[in-house]
């Protein structure tokens, strides 16, 4: 009876052994039928997150030094204007050329033409930057119906009252080397200007192009609220505490709490590129 007993153990063995490396097969014959489907999802979730949430930007230029290094990447809060918020004055926000800004700077093109069409693709996904959208960086002073001007060595002012910036590049004063106004601030639009005054090709040197260097509100593609990379550069960017002062707060039109900082986490890095 032993040797029965012996032989069926050794074929139900050699079956077992046959099945394994079958089921292996298997799965991994329907990995590779899954990858695609996964990377589809991961491309759809990383446009609808770069198109409505929050997007990162990278810094090319000094305009807004030292709040922004060349080279930081910055989180930009994309879902609050969708709830009707509007920028604030002190916000450091991102916009689009309105126009004649960035005339002279020369768009790069890669000659290679496959090369040109993969960057356009992940460009459009938001997985890197794109070579013709022109898009800068500023911080807010005045906002719709304000009025701003900056004389001599400063201070600059808005609705009369003189505003304290230590945020300004050290050295560099706070008209820079372009005193305005005073201008009134159409409705619907903002005056900027950048950091760094005196490298700085902002709303002070664009008053003979219309909106007399303001920007529409509509050209606004958020608020960058945190330098997320380099890890050494990590910072928030609040608004400064000069615009908080009373006679600049009792214009200020109203704004719905930001919100898309919530969504910062799972953001994926999408590289644009910020102009002078």
């Amino acid at each position: 009876m032993d040797g029965p007993h012996e032989d069926g153990s050794a074929e139900a063995t050699s079956e077992g052994a046959e099945q394994r490396p079958a089921k292996k097969e298997q799965k991994q014959r329907s990995f590779w039928k899954e990858l695609p489907i996964l990377i589809g999802i991961a491309l759809i979730l990383a446009l609808v997150i770069k198109t409505f949430f929050v997007q990162a930007f990278s810094i090319p230029s000094g305009s807004m030094q030292n709040t922004l290094q060349i080279g930081d990447r910055v989180l930009v809060d994309k879902l609050t204007p969708w709830f009707g918020a509007e920028p604030e004055r002190g916000e450091v926000v991102v916009f689009h050329d309105p126009g004649g800004w960035l005339n002279d700077e020369p768009v790069q093109q890669n000659n290679n033409a496959f090369v040109r069409g993969l960057q356009d693709v992940l460009s459009f996904i938001g997985l890197m930057p794109s070579a013709n959208e022109k898009d800068l960086i500023k911080r807010v002073i005045g906002v719709g119906g304000d009025t701003v001007e900056c004389h001599g060595t400063g201070p600059l002012k808005v609705n009369g009252v003189a505003l304290n910036e230590p945020y300004v590049y050290p050295g560099a004063t706070p008209c820079g080397d372009k005193p305005f106004g005073p201008i009134k601030v159409p409705k619907g639009s903002i005056w900027v200007m950048g950091d760094h005054r005196n490298d700085s090709l902002d709303s002070r040197f664009h008053q003979d192009q219309p909106g007399g260097g303001s920007v529409p509100v509509d050209n606004v593609i958020g608020r960058a609220f945190v330098v997320a990379w380099p890890i050494s550069n990590w910072a928030t960017l609040p608004v400064p505490d000069t615009f908080d002062q009373k006679g600049l707060a009792a214009a200020m039109p109203f704004a719905p709490p930001a919100a898309g900082a919530a969504l910062a986490v799972p953001a994926v890095w999408w590289l644009r590129r910020y102009r002078r």
